[in-house]
């Protein structure tokens, strides 16, 4: 598979495997999509309704950067230079997240152990909900199908902002897998963006509308950013079809091989839509981004028959 994707790109010499000059534009068009409907919602608005709009408007295009722009950039896949890969992965910092710690949770952890229960923190919502047969059966389960959307809508954004990067500080782990904990500029790098998050998000509002206001609208932005980022992760490894893993013990290994896991536990979906390809940074093909994180997204509808053609040939 990897003789194959090398020769695809072998016979395009002029062809940037990372991201090129179109994620420039990309991310320039999905920035300004966030900033004027930013500054659109707190200084502009006229009704209540334009407002709400707004807010959804904002939260889809929050989502949009982290799919589109901090993603490539936080698996070195925007750009061949280093310190742009690092610019566009630090974006997160700036919508609320955190790249330091993102990059253990994501690209350390999920990516080499995805859909593994007991390891794979992105499959663990207990006791809220069930993501794996391995994982406690209580009564409240029978109706997640119900709840977890407006759930996560609610809690997902903030949680992870506000509670689950703090945590990971204080602990030094992320889902009982030690990480090293942030020092020198990483350390301030997640200061600065936290502060720089809550200043726009909530300070700036509140000089210019009633608190409450400002809640209902930070409430709606946050949970259709919630449910977008969540049902992306959801379509891609939590389906059926898609193979969950109980942890081994520490002295056994995961039996399919690495690049059987990945195929294993992760799903590609909507294929044939260019439009939400766009806008999810193409984790549609989240196959074939598992198998080539440091690819830039936009070459993952060419990569999908190449590896497709190697499953069948191999079974």
């Amino acid at each position: 598979m990897n003789r194959r994707v090398d020769a695809y790109f072998a016979d395009r010499p002029t062809l940037d495997d990372k991201g090129g000059g179109s994620m420039l534009l990309k991310s320039a068009i999905i920035i300004g999509w966030a900033v004027a409907s930013y500054l659109l919602l707190v200084l502009w608005a006229p009704t209540w309704w334009i407002a709400a709009l707004l807010a959804l408007s904002l939260g889809l295009a929050l989502a949009g950067i982290g799919f589109s722009v901090m993603h490539d950039g936080g698996h070195g896949a925007y750009s061949r230079r280093g310190w742009v890969n690092r610019a566009s992965a630090f974006v997160l910092d700036l919508v609320g997240g955190s790249s330091y710690f993102w990059h253990h949770k994501h690209n350390v952890i999920h990516h080499t152990y995805t859909n593994v229960d007991g390891v794979d923190d992105d499959i663990d919502a207990s006791p809220f909900l069930r993501m794996a047969d391995s994982q406690p059966l209580y009564w409240v389960h029978r109706f997640q199908h119900w709840y977890m959307v407006p759930l996560l809508g609610l809690a997902f954004a903030t949680k992870w902002y506000f509670v689950d990067d703090l945590s990971a500080w204080f602990r030094g782990t992320i889902g009982g897998q030690p990480i090293p904990r942030p020092r020198g500029w990483n350390a301030v790098g997640v200061v600065a963006g936290k502060l720089f998050f809550v200043t726009w998000a909530v300070v700036v509002p509140l000089l210019l509308h009633p608190p409450l206001t400002v809640l209902a609208y930070y409430l709606i932005t946050n949970a259709l950013l919630g449910i977008v980022l969540v049902l992306v992760f959801q379509l891609a490894h939590a389906v059926e079809g898609t193979a969950f893993v109980p942890a081994p013990a520490p002295t056994e290994r995961i039996e399919r091989s690495f690049v059987e896991h990945q195929i294993a536990t992760t799903a590609d979906f909507a294929h044939g839509s260019r439009l939400l390809t766009w806008y999810v940074g193409g984790l549609n093909y989240q196959i074939e981004h598992h198998l080539f994180p440091k690819i830039g997204h936009r070459h993952y509808p060419a990569i999908a028959p190449i590896v497709r053609e190697v499953c069948a040939e191999h079974g």
